[in-house]
Parts: structure tokens; C-alpha cells; sequence
């Protein structure tokens, strides 16, 4: 390259979680991703929005909550969860910067013409040496270009396959590059938040062996990107989309399935010698694309669609020499979680705040029960423990508690880092869950979240009927079949004012008659 160009490399790897040495898993062998986080800063407190491969995707590639982009579930033919045409994507506001764009690997987003990547290369195998190569020949691309670049990497490793209990590992023949491991069911680690049953320690020596063939892609590619000079000016990100796939972590708001690796490289900071340590701030998926254009000296604020909403994520790059906490002045402590789906028929929306010390989780259709992911509940290791003596527990939690949820739970993350006591009905914690169920509304308001409920009722889908005229309603999130009266003793009201204009330029009425937009 003629010039010392901003480059960007993402990788997020499909359903790792934490399970990487450098994040503390001692008997997992990840020798490339340890190295890398060496040269890395590693946020400990990083949280995907939601635990959904699609939708988790969606909200790094906008910068918004699926809520917001439409990609309310995984994108599939027969759900028709699609990114929205007016939301402005990764792909358009980097070709917008006159960047080579490009993905390699796994998309599980749509539809192709909202995300325009110039180089649209979705390769299906788990051959990590093949992946090294096609991202190789991107990279001379862009050399020949002389283009900046912004690529993202999507590897399928280490999702399940679709056999009961399988990781890929019999899908080849690999390339001789491709090395395997042996891995013994008593030398693995059961996370605190899963039952230790022998199904799942057989899952989890194919799941180790997955994972070790990822980070042999991480290797390749990173060597590549040495070899061709680029890696004193490419930012390099290295995440996971979700926890990993067992029940009770994806497509659950629990830190098991949202708390995920995030390790970042900066070339300028490497030349300093700031590297290898944790950063303990918190940060959102939300952060990586203004992170992105942060780098690449692009405005915060570009935009290529008038109604593409605001994104509200922050750059992390003046925080990410940190290795103490910035003041809540300068850097938010807290992150918002939002899931709807999964598959079509994984219907569960619910939202959450999470501070440093506690999660609020506002469960929108509690009367219904927990959907299983239909991987989730065809593994063997589900299997193992749903035939335990009852009551059946995964980890600390009841399976009773798993599937039942109620409408708010509140978590003491400090004193209960697996989301086991509940507090909601705590009087002592009634000013915290107070505080926290006021910010997660004022958030749904100012996302103008469809799943902003209140008496069972959508209030933004409410507006669009109401034309000009105004009505009052209950201001309590679920219907009361037994006191469905606005009249009823100690019932507290609210006004919704209809919008003609619709979703996008409607306004919402809070109870004490404040406006928001």
C-alpha cells in the first residue's frame, strides 16, 4: 500500500462464549487467542444485546438493538426477521467512507442489498485453513486497491452441527494446515451455571475440539496479516455473537449468554507498549461500530438514511488504555439487553438493565414459558439432565425456575453472579428496582421499543391508531383480568397521544405528562 491506510478486522466466532484460556479456562488449549490477548486489551464486562447469532450480529453491524433494526430472530427464509431497509449498516457507512468492505465466512443477517459488503464471500466450511486463505486474498485486494479496508469474519466454529451433540469435527477432510486434539470427558470444564452430567462432558470434548480448530483460524489469519505489513495498521476485534450453546446461556439474558470475550488490538497502543491487560469497564455491543468508525476517522454520526435511527453506542477508544473504572461521568456503568426471538417459534421478549452490581430483567411474556432453542433441547446433554431425579436443577437453578419465569426479576450480581435470588419482591430492594424498571423504560421509550408494554398492551402500537386524540390507560406492564377497571382503587394512569405519522415520528406520554421523543 502506497500509504499507512486505518484498516479494521473483526472476527466474532458462533456460540464460543468465554471458553478461551486467556478469559481463565485452564483445561481449554486456545494457544493463537492467548497470544492475540497478549497484544490485546480484554474487557471482562462485555455484553452482547442479546444471546441470538442473528440477532446478536444485527445490533454490531447497525450499532442498535434488534428492536430497533428489525432483526428481531435468526434470519431464515421462512421468518422473514430482517434488518429494516431504512437502518443504516456497517457495509453502507463504510462504502459511504470509500472503504474496501468485505465478509468472509458466516452472514446469518439480511437482506444482501442492506448489507452491501463489496466482497460478499459466505463460505460454509469449518476448514479454518480455507478461512485463512479467503481472508488472505482479501487482504490483497485491498493492497492492489490500495484501499483502506473494513472485514469482518464470521466462522461457523464451534456452533453445533445438526447431530445430536455434534460440533463439525467428521465434516472433512480438513486441509493437512488443520491439526486436532484429543480430549479426555474428565478433563474438561463444567461451567458453575451447567449441570455436570457424563452427555454433557461428552459434548464438551467435541465442543473443545471446535474450538481448537477455530482458534487455528485465528492463528492463519493473523499470520497472514503480518506477513502482508498490515499489522501495524489494523485494528483487530476478536469476540464471540453468544454464550455457548447449552441451555442456560444462549438466548438467555443471563450473564452466561450476554457477558462474552472482547478483545481489541491497536496497532498505536501495541507501539506504546500498552497491551495484555483487562480493561474493567463496561461496554455494549452497541460500542463496536462507532468503535469502528472512531478508528477510521469517520464521523460518529454518519449516516446514508434519513430515518435511520440514532445509534447510541459509544467509541471505546478513548476508554481502552483503562485499566481502572471511569467515572460514570465520563463512561456509562451500565449496558441494556434486548432479545424477542430466536427461531420463528422462540417467542420470549424481554429486556434487561445491567449495572455493575445488578440486572433488572423485565420478562414481557412471563405467561408463557421459557422456548427451548431446538438445538438446545435435541442435545444430549439436555437430555442428560432433564432425566435426573426432580426436581431437576441446571446448575444452581431449578429447572422449574428456567422455564417459569416471573414478570421482573432483579439479581444482586455481586453476592449472586449466577442469577439464582431473586429480589424483585425484597422490600429492602424495592428503591433499586424502582430506579432500575424507570431507566429500563425511559431506554424502550427512546428506542421506541414495540415491546414498551403497559396493561399487555404495545403503547407505540397503540398511537398509530389514535390518530389526535388521546386516551388513558393503566401505567402497569400487564393486564389485570381482575381489576380491569381505569376506575379501580389505586389504579395509576397514564396518557398515550397518537401520532399520525406512525412508528417513526410518533411520541410517547409518560404518566407524570413528560414528552419524549
Amino acid at each position: 500500500m502506497s500509504k499507512q491506510h486505518k484498516n479494521i478486522l473483526f472476527i466474532v466466532a458462533d456460540d464460543l462464549g468465554k471458553y478461551i484460556g486467556a478469559y481463565g479456562c485452564k483445561s481449554i488449549k486456545t494457544p493463537n487467542l492467548d497470544k492475540f490477548a497478549s497484544d490485546a486489551i480484554r474487557f471482562d464486562l462485555a455484553f452482547a444485546s442479546t444471546a441470538s447469532c442473528s440477532g446478536s450480529r444485527s445490533t454490531i453491524y447497525t450499532g442498535l438493538h434488534t428492536h430497533e433494526n428489525g432483526q428481531y430472530g435468526l434470519n431464515q427464509v421462512a421468518t422473514h426477521f430482517q434488518t429494516f431497509e431504512h437502518v443504516d449498516t456497517l457495509p453502507q457507512l463504510f462504502n459511504k467512507g470509500d472503504y474496501l468492505t468485505g465478509i468472509v465466512g458466516k452472514i446469518h443477517v439480511g437482506v444482501k442489498s442492506t448489507y452491501p459488503w463489496t466482497v460478499f464471500d459466505d463460505i460454509e466450511t469449518r476448514d479454518s485453513a480455507v478461512f485463512g486463505d479467503h481472508v488472505d486474498a482479501f487482504f490483497g485486494k485491498a493492497i492492489e486497491e490500495d484501499k483502506p479496508f473494513n472485514l469482518c469474519v464470521g466462522f461457523h466454529d464451534p456452533h453445533r452441527d445438526q447431530s445430536r451433540g455434534g460440533f463439525a469435527n467428521n465434516h472433512g477432510p480438513f486441509d493437512p494446515r488443520v491439526k486436532d486434539i484429543k480430549v479426555k470427558p474428565e478433563d474438561v470444564e463444567v461451567p458453575e451455571w451447567l449441570t455436570d452430567v457424563p452427555e454433557l462432558r461428552q459434548e464438551l470434548t467435541e465442543y473443545y475440539r471446535a474450538i481448537y480448530r477455530f482458534d487455528q483460524g485465528i492463528g492463519f489469519i493473523l499470520e497472514n496479516l503480518e506477513k502482508r505489513g498490515l499489522d501495524k495498521n489494523t485494528l483487530v476485534i476478536i469476540t464471540s455473537d453468544n454464550g455457548p450453546p447449552f441451555i442456560n446461556s444462549k438466548t438467555t439474558l443471563f450473564d452466561s449468554g450476554t457477558c462474552l470475550p472482547f478483545m481489541v488490538r491497536n496497532p498505536e497502543l501495541v507501539s506504546q507498549g500498552i497491551k495484555g491487560f483487562a480493561n474493567p469497564n463496561m461496554v455494549s455491543f452497541l460500542d463496536i461500530l462507532p468503535t469502528m468508525l472512531d478508528y477510521a476517522g469517520l464521523p460518529l454520526d454518519i449516516r446514508t438514511k434519513e430515518l435511520s435511527p440514532e445509534r447510541l453506542g459509544r467509541s471505546v477508544l478513548p476508554i481502552l488504555s483503562k485499566s481502572e473504572v471511569v467515572p460514570e461521568s465520563k463512561w456509562p456503568h451500565h449496558v441494556f439487553c434486548s432479545h424477542t426471538y430466536h427461531e420463528r417459534a422462540n417467542y420470549w421478549p424481554t429486556r434487561a438493565i445491567r449495572t455493575r452490581k445488578y440486572k433488572y430483567h423485565r420478562n414481557i411474556a412471563w405467561r408463557l414459558d421459557f422456548p427451548f432453542a431446538t438445538d438446545l433441547y435435541s442435545s444430549l446433554s439436555f437430555e442428560g439432565m432433564r432425566n435426573l431425579k426432580t426436581p431437576v436443577f441446571v446448575g444452581s437453578r431449578s429447572l422449574r425456575d428456567y422455564i417459569f419465569r416471573p414478570a421482573e426479576q432483579l439479581f444482586d450480581l455481586e453476592n449472586d453472579p449466577l442469577e439464582i435470588k431473586d429480589l424483585a419482591q425484597d422490600p429492602a430492594y424495592a428503591d433499586v428496582l424502582n430506579d432500575l424498571r424507570k431507566k429500563l423504560e425511559t431506554w424502550q421509550i427512546k428506542t421506541e421499543d414495540l415491546w414498551y408494554y403497559k396493561d399487555g398492551q404495545s403503547v407505540k402500537g397503540l398511537e398509530v391508531w389514535l390518530g389526535k386524540d388521546e386516551m388513558m390507560m393503566p401505567d402497569r406492564p400487564d393486564f389485570d383480568v381482575d381489576q380491569p377497571s381505569l376506575n379501580a382503587p389505586g389504579v395509576k394512569l397514564m396518557k398515550v397521544t397518537g401520532d399520525p405519522v406512525g412508528i417513526r415520528g410518533a411520541t410517547l406520554y409518560g404518566g407524570n405528562g413528560r414528552k419524549y421523543k
